[in-house]
Parts: structure tokens; sequence; C-alpha cells
């Protein structure tokens, strides 16, 4: 501290005339914060949101209109939570969006240290996105992923617009700052393998999630979760699938993670803490930290769920307090 610093203090009377000179010196005293540091249980400004993909359909048609590949790196919709001045993440740790491809563009190569998925939802042959090289079909209810500094691009090279939904655990870099972009110098990205979609490491097909379901027996309330087996390539999400029979309703759940759910097929109901959203094929949720859930089908329906449970186990940050389990 300065010689200024010092005598202020010395000649202080009281706190009041603490305090001023504490801060000057970027203190602050942890008996006299503005706000607490500590709470009880936790507790999240995100809220329970629905999105919808008839919505997102139609205005994606419309921006083509108007915006190219060319123009816009990518033509996507991203699915925001207003906090605060936040128009990016939907919640805290992952970022999700629509995004559509016309015919016969491309959409640039880059890589970047935020892990990416898929979810595709509607294409015709000849849409397939290339991840370092290795061409991958995108096929209606494929899951591709997209591991960090893996180069990427997407192609339509078929006569359809083609749609889907991208997962990413952006603002999860952004908190922890290691954020690294690159654009592939060139044009196309090198198709150097174009391996079987049922035995590549980075596509998960309906067919074959379909079939591991099939394995599972019937939950509490009618209900099936098959967790991927993606973690060694995207280690800071969790990737499920939950099947739940008509008529089904799920077990109202409580736990640290945000979690998104996409709908695949199927119509129902989700209640989100105090909120209820009607979804069909297509339509997104987002259920915030800490926050009660539980997921009802009106006919048998079929939700790909992205969380940040991985993560939050590494760091020995999950808890789970749904009815009949312990906190862990």
């Amino acid at each position: 501290m300065s010689d200024k610093t010092i005598a202020a203090l010395e000649a202080a009377q009281g706190l009041d005339d603490l305090y001023p000179i504490i801060a000057e010196n970027r203190y602050t005293a942890g008996w006299h914060k503005a706000r607490p540091s500590l709470w009880r249980e936790p507790k999240t400004p995100y809220r329970p949101l629905h999105w919808r993909y008839k919505d997102a359909y139609l205005a994606l048609d419309r921006a083509g209109e108007w915006i190219s590949t060319e123009l816009a790196e990518r033509r996507n919709l991203l699915m925001f939570n207003p906090v605060g001045d936040n128009d990016y993440a939907t919640v805290p740790s992952i970022v999700t969006a629509y995004q559509m491809i016309k015919p016969h563009e491309y959409a640039r190569t880059h890589r970047h240290t935020p892990n990416a998925l898929r979810l595709i939802l509607d294409a015709k042959p000849g849409v397939y996105t290339v991840v370092n090289g290795v061409k991958l079909p995108m096929r209606a209810g494929d899951v591709l992923l997209t591991p960090n500094l893996h180069w990427h691009s997407h192609y339509n090279e078929g006569e359809h617009n083609a749609y889907w939904i991208d997962f990413l655990d952006v603002p999860l870099v952004h908190l922890l700052q290691p954020m690294f972009f690159d654009e592939l110098p060139g044009t196309l990205q090198d198709v150097q393998s174009e391996p079987d979609p049922e035995t590549c490491p980075f596509v998960f097909s309906r067919v074959s999630v379909l079939a591991k379901l099939a394995e599972i027996p019937d939950g509490p309330g009618g209900a099936r979760r098959y967790v991927l087996p993606s973690e060694a390539f995207i280690p800071t999400m969790t990737l499920s699938y939950l099947h739940i029979h008509a008529g089904g309703l799920t077990p109202q759940a409580k736990t640290t993670a945000n979690r998104i759910f996409a709908v695949t097929e199927g119509r129902g109901e989700a209640k989100v803490g105090d909120r209820n959203f009607a979804f069909e094929r297509g339509d997104v949720f987002c259920v915030p930290s800490w926050t009660s859930y539980e997921i009802g089908a009106l006919e048998t329906a079929l939700l790909f769920e992205v969380s940040d449970e991985a993560a939050l186990r590494k760091l020995n940050l999950y808890f789970d307090r749904t009815p009949g389990s312990a906190a862990r």
C-alpha cells in the first residue's frame, strides 16, 4: 500500500471511514458485502422456455430469401434466454440454434474450442457435413458430433432445404475463456473418408438409437432413457434420448444440471417449474438448473436431451434429488 493509504487507515475513526479506503484498494470487506456469495440451494435467473419448430422453419425460409451462406457463415436462429442483456445462451452452459441450408449451398469450414453437435430434423439425400475430412450424411433423426477443434462444414447438393438443431457449449467456454476460432484457408474441406454412418463414432443414427431403446425396460411412468456413449468426444455434455409411451408421464425430477430437450417425434406436455409447454415434433424447451420438471406424452414421444451433467459430474457439482433418490 502507498504511504497515503497507510496514513488514511491510521487516521480512520470507524468503519465508515475504513470502507472507502479498502474499496479504493480493490478489497471488499467480507462482512459488508453488497450481496450474498453463498445461498442454501441453487438459484438461477434463467427461465423455462419453449421454442416452436413451426415458427423457426418459416423464419429461416424467409431469411433465406435475403441472407446466403456467403453473407452469413451460418444461417441460424439462436434460442436465447432473456437474462439481463443475454441474447445468446439458451442455458448458462449451452446454446441451441435452429439452422437451415438451401440447395447448392456450402457453409464455410471453421473450427473452435467449443464442442458442437447436431440433431437433424429434415434433410433429403445430398445433404452432409464434413468433420475433419470425414463425410457424414445428414439424415433425419440422426445426431452428428463435432468435437472441439475439429474442422467442420456443411453442404447441400440436393434440391430441398435442410433443417437441424445445433447444440454447443460456447457459453461454458465464454465463462472459462479458452476460446479459439479459426477459418480454413481456401474454399472447400477435402473429404478423406466416407465411413458407414452406422459404425462411425461421430454418428448416432435414429435406427441405432431406437434399437438400443427397445432393449431397455420401461421405467416409472412408462419412460425409457438411453444415454449415448458420446463422452469420449463431447466431455462437457451428456446426450440422451427419452422415450415415453402414449399416456405416460415421467416422475418429477429436479437436478443441478441445465437441460435442453428437442422433440424428434410425438406430442405431449412438459411441466417445467411453473410453466406448461405443449410440444410437438421439432420443438425445443429448456429446464434450467434446480427447476422441477415432468414430461407427459399424448402420443408416443421421443425426445433428445442435451445437458451439462457430464461437466458437473466431473466437478462433483451434480446433485439429483428426484423422488425416491438420495442427494449425491
